[in-house]
Order: C-alpha cells, then sequence, then structure tokens
C-alpha cells in the first residue's frame, strides 16, 4: 500500500509478494527471489515500487517486475508480461470483448490522481476489484473463454538473442546463455510495454483480433475505401437505439465518428458508415470478439460491406440493399 495518502503527493509502494502469471512464474513451485524494496519505477504511474527478480526455470532468462502492484491490480495483468490473469490474453483483447473503455489520463498529475482515487475503491471495496463483472458482455466472457491460454506458454521466458551472434562475433558457442539466431522483423518485433499496459496499438493484440474476425467470416475487404459495417437480424428498432448499443459495446467511437446510419426495416438491417477504415476496422474487430451486437435485447450478427461495382466493370447491383453517402456498399 502506498506510504503517503495525499492525493496531491505522489507516494510509494511497498508488497511482500508480486502479482504474477502462471507462465512468468515457472514451473518450478521453490522458486527463489530477489526482493528489492523501491528498486525501480513503474512503467505506468512512475512510482517507485519494490522490484522482484527471479529465474523462471533452467534455460531461461531472469526476469523480474516492470510494473507496480497497484497498476497491475487495476487492469488485472501480470506485473512482468501485462497479460490478463484470468484469460492469459492481452488488455486490448480483453477490453475489446467486453467493451471497457479506456479512460485513463496521460499526463503525470492527472494519473497520478486518477491512480489514487482507483487505490481509494479498491480498498473499499469487498474483492479488491474496481471492474463490476456482472455488467460485463457476456458474450464478450464466452469468447475469451474460447480464445484463453489454458497452458503456459513457456516461449515468452526464453532467453534474449544475442547481440554479439547476430553480428558474428559470438565465440561462447554453446556455453552462451542467449540465443543464437537471427532476429525477424515483423509486426510484432517492436513492442511498447505502456500501450501494452493501456490497451492501444499492441501489435499482438491486434494480431489476436484479426485473426478472431477472419475465423467469423468478417475479413476486412480489400478495397481501403469500405468503410461500413452492416447490422444483420435486427428487431424493430431506431436509430438512437442502434447508436446507444454500438456505445456499449465500442466505448471508443465518439457520436460524430459515425458518418451515417441507415435502417432497412424490411431487411431487419442497417447500415452503419464510419469517418474512416481504421475506425472501422476497430470496430468490426471489437464486436467480431463480442460474438455481434446487442440491440434492444436481440443479438444481430455484423458483416462487413463490400465496395458497388462501378457501371461497366462489374455485375449490376440492382435489388441489393445500399448505404448513402460516401463510401456506398452493398449488402453481403
Amino acid at each position: 500500500m502506498p506510504a503517503k495518502h495525499d492525493i496531491n503527493k505522489v507516494g510509494v509502494e511497498s508488497s511482500d509478494f508480486p502479482i504474477l502469471c502462471e507462465t512468468c512464474l515457472g514451473p518450478n513451485p521453490y522458486v527463489r527471489m530477489t526482493k528489492q524494496e523501491f528498486g525501480n519505477e513503474c512503467k505506468i504511474c512512475n512510482r517507485p515500487f519494490t522490484v522482484f527478480r527471479w529465474n523462471p526455470g533452467a534455460g531461461a532468462r531472469y526476469k523480474k517486475t516492470e510494473i507496480c502492484n497497484t497498476c497491475a491490480k487495476i487492469k488485472g495483468v501480470c506485473q512482468t508480461c501485462l497479460l490478463d490473469l484470468e484469460y492469459g490474453l492481452p488488455v486490448q483483447v480483453r477490453d475489446a470483448a467486453l467493451g471497457r473503455k479506456q479512460d485513463a489520463p496521460t499526463s503525470d498529475i492527472n494519473k497520478q490522481f486518477y491512480i489514487q482515487n482507483l487505490e481509494a475503491q479498491m480498498a473499499n471495496s469487498a474483492d479488491g476489484q474496481v471492474f463490476d463483472s456482472d455488467a460485463a458482455n457476456r458474450a464478450g466472457r464466452e469468447m475469451l473463454k474460447n480464445m484463453a491460454r489454458t497452458d503456459p506458454h513457456y516461449k515468452r521466458n526464453r532467453p534474449h538473442i544475442c547481440s554479439f551472434f547476430v553480428k558474428g562475433e559470438c565465440k561462447r558457442g554453446g556455453e552462451c546463455p542467449f540465443r543464437h539466431e537471427l532476429p525477424k522483423e515483423n509486426e510484432l518485433s517492436k513492442q511498447n510495454l505502456v500501450d501494452r499496459y493501456y490497451g492501444k496499438n499492441d501489435p499482438v493484440a491486434k494480431k489476436i483480433l484479426r485473426e478472431q474476425a477472419e475465423s467469423k467470416g468478417m475479413k476486412a475487404p480489400e478495397d481501403k475505401t469500405v468503410t461500413t459495417l452492416l447490422f444483420l437480424g435486427l428487431p424493430v428498432t431506431t436509430e438512437a437505439e442502434i447508436r446507444a448499443s454500438l456505445a456499449g459495446a465500442c466505448p471508443f467511437v465518439k457520436p460524430t465518428e459515425v458518418r451515417s446510419l441507415t435502417i432497412v426495416e424490411a431487411s431487419h438491417c442497417a447500415f452503419v458508415n464510419f469517418v474512416n477504415r481504421p475506425l472501422a476496422e476497430r470496430v468490426a474487430e471489437a464486436l467480431s470478439a463480442q460474438n455481434g451486437i446487442e440491440v434492444s435485447g436481440k443479438r444481430a450478427k455484423v458483416v462487413w460491406g463490400r465496395s458497388r461495382p462501378q457501371k461497366g466493370k462489374g455485375p449490376s447491383a440492382a435489388g441489393s440493399a445500399s448505404a448513402s453517402g460516401s463510401g456506398s456498399v452493398t449488402a453481403v
């Protein structure tokens, strides 16, 4: 718990044991740790905290806690890998499936105020939790259970790549404690710890959400001008109810970022057109993780729209439902 409770002062934190996932802790139940009080500052809140360091097992690299105990409790993540403790998934995947809003401040002063307020909430809570699990999206929780990693992923504990081997200068051979392999340059090669914690621009989460969307038949169309999603199987509803459901499922979408919303009552569907393609892709990934969207008590299917064929370059689109405005699409 923090040593200082003044809301205007930066406190420090001391803990007796870290919050770790099974993978980071390692298979040895008798793992030995070193403990250093105020050994480093938290990568998130910048407060001094107790740093733990240990070796998960034979052939693994030494690991240490990267964020403080409080920040780990706020997000429900491991202090080292920053993955969700319940599902073993990135924060961005979990929050997309549960429809949680990312409202944490970025400035240092507001960050301290925000974290200390959450500390007070956890202290007054019976289970020490901040989020209301009963209000979470049930469909999203079922989806997370299916996506959850049930077995420890010990590959994360491997030693780092030997920089001397990359340069062709390592002379230790088999005695070298680091991995002798060349690094791979891909979308996963550049990861930021702060982005991973807040669930923003996490390449691992993006890959998981993209694969999940494609498995649900929601592969993004090649045409980058398509920014429309179709809600199929809707009950009798109104535009206001659809907007409210979208705001609840995807709280990161601002009302002004929905360019147009057209309801086709005869087909029980709606065309939702967004201001840009990245936002449409993010909404599609979030709704696929939630297994659709619930509107007026009924869960509707969500699919991508597709480009309307230009005249003289494809079959006629007559008879198919279409959305008005820029980036018009036809039903898939």
